[in-house]
């Protein structure tokens, strides 16, 4: 049997089991509380103003490399977002590698643009080619998705990019 984490409650001093949940998903079931509980937030309360993001687009024949996110809300470009300290260049090379395992061989500029979809966000976009063998991270599990399936399930935010695509 696969390692677990126990929650319990005590009531009138009988703990009671609350639930159980395997180790294996935790870090999962992280991603999915930490980013539904910044993106509440921050899209009521959006005190840096317009944050910066990259996203990485990597093709394969007639696919696109998405990620099957943690948190529930569809799927996305490997991408994420950008330290202030950081370039555009620079984040979207680490955001591949945290997200797929992959390593970023070459990327070009396609576009850069301003969404408000879910949090206020300005997005660099890149074409990239990458090598490596994919894996999942905490944030979801990488797959190759055609550019119809991805326009069903897409985030808001990256709505934009499919339109620059078709």
């Amino acid at each position: 049997m696969a390692p677990r984490l126990d929650f319990l409650i005590v009531v009138a001093d009988q703990p009671k089991l609350l639930s159980t949940v395997p180790l294996a998903t935790l870090p999962s079931k992280t991603f999915w509380l930490l980013s539904r509980t910044c993106i509440a937030i921050y899209s009521r309360f959006p005190i840096l103003g317009a944050l910066k993001g990259v996203v990485g687009l990597i093709r394969y024949k007639d696919t696109f490399l998405a990620i099957e996110r943690s948190d529930g809300r569809g799927v996305s470009f490997p991408g994420g977002l950008q330290f202030p300290w950081e370039s555009a260049e620079k984040a979207v090379i680490r955001e591949v590698r945290e997200e797929t395992g992959l390593g970023v061989t070459k990327f070009v500029f396609k576009l850069r643009y301003y969404s408000s979809a879910e949090i206020p966000l300005h997005i660099t976009v890149f074409d990239a080619e990458a090598t490596g063998e994919l894996r999942s991270s905490w944030e979801g599990t990488p797959c190759w998705l055609p550019i119809h399936e991805l326009s069903q399930r897409i985030l808001p935010s990256q709505r934009r990019i499919l339109d620059e695509l078709s």
